[in-house]
Order: C-alpha cells, then sequence, then structure tokens
C-alpha cells in the first residue's frame, strides 16, 4: 500500500480543554449528498479514544511547507502539548483546533464507526469546510511529495 500515493492529513480532537490529533493517510471522500469523509484510527491512539467519547473530528490537508507538523503528529519529531502552544492552529466552528495554513479544512460529526482490525473506521459527516492555499502534501512510498 505504500506505493499508492495519498494525501497527508491531521485528524483533530478535544475534550475539555485539552486537543489531540494524529497524521493520517488514509482519508477518503465517500459521499456528496450529505457530504461524508471515512478516517482510519488506529485503535490505540488517544485521538480515536477522543473521537469516539465526543463524536466529532477535524480534518487539516496539509500542505508540502507542513511536512514537519506531519511528522510530530506522527510522532516522528518532538512531541506536542496538549494545548497545542507550538503547533499554528485555530480553533473551528464546532470547537476543535485546525491546522493554520493548510490547504484545506473539515470541520466533521461522527456518523458510524466500524471495527476493521487494528483500526476503527469513523465516517464524518462533513459540518463545514474551508479551502486554503498551497500544494497538498503526499505520501508516496513512505516519503513525503507534492504536485509540481
Amino acid at each position: 500500500m505504500a506505493r499508492l500515493p495519498a494525501g497527508v492529513v491531521v485528524i483533530s480532537a478535544r475534550i475539555g480543554d485539552e486537543f489531540r490529533g494524529l497524521t493520517a493517510s488514509s482519508l477518503v471522500s465517500i459521499s456528496l449528498e450529505p457530504p461524508m469523509v471515512l478516517v482510519g484510527l488506529e485503535r490505540e491512539s488517544a485521538t480515536r479514544t477522543v473521537v469516539l467519547e465526543t463524536k466529532a473530528f477535524n480534518v487539516s490537508l496539509l500542505t508540502r511547507s507542513q511536512e514537519f507538523i506531519a511528522d510530530r503528529f506522527a510522532g516522528r519529531a518532538p512531541s506536542i502539548d496538549l494545548t497545542w502552544r507550538t503547533v499554528p492552529h485555530r480553533l473551528g466552528a464546532n470547537g476543535i483546533p485546525l491546522v493554520e495554513g493548510c490547504a484545506a479544512w473539515l470541520e466533521c460529526h461522527v456518523a458510524h464507526v466500524h471495527e476493521a482490525g487494528d483500526h476503527d473506521i469513523c465516517v464524518g459527516e462533513v459540518q463545514a469546510a474551508a479551502i486554503g492555499a498551497g500544494d497538498p502534501l503526499i505520501l508516496w512510498d513512505r516519503t513525503f511529495w507534492t504536485l509540481h
């Protein structure tokens, strides 16, 4: 599956005053009416736990200039505190953080959850969306790329 190019996103969630987030490349658009996406969340993830508890998540579609953010949320760079002090972000209308400077953002309500191996497939109904700027960050063959 590493040979299949995929966009890189940060999935974010919030519980109380604490934020959670993880890097994913499994975001898929599955419906236009109503607008819905799905994302696979690892069962051991703290972000998954919060998404299931609060029934909400946001998606920040990263740009090529945000590779370091992708690495941080994937656990390959310095860890992120629970208030995201070192991550440029803003809160969406649903109060969940969105990474600033992204190619696009989605705010989602969890519509369905399906068990799938060591992940859960979370289907989110898109409540709000916006387009940003910049070339998308692409994961291909375990390396980051961009479109030209």
